[in-house]
């Protein structure tokens, strides 16, 4: 397995208008192929190719005391060079 490197992370709580917006301008972005990413001082600039992999996962997690933390996780990832893959469609 290779290996990892965290370039960039931020968690915060925002009202699901928010996050909807959020969501709406980095869609927008990675159809321009283009995505800046900034938080205080650091910033990251990421080139999105035309081909990506789209992975979308829903868990459940117990967290004890405050009961299920439900999830639902949208990962875009790419190679240098990849091709096309297969398609999810919404339902």
């Amino acid at each position: 397995m290779g290996k990892e490197t965290r370039l960039f992370k931020s968690e915060e709580s925002k009202k699901r208008a928010e996050v909807s917006e959020f969501l709406r301008q980095i869609a927008e972005r990675i159809e321009k192929g283009k995505i800046v990413l900034r938080q205080g001082t650091e910033e990251l600039v990421l080139q999105i190719p035309e081909n990506l992999i789209l992975e979308v996962q829903v868990e459940d997690e117990d967290k004890k005391t405050k009961g299920i933390q439900h999830s639902l996780e949208i990962e875009i990832k790419w190679f240098d060079n990849d091709g096309p893959s297969g398609s999810l469609e919404l339902g």
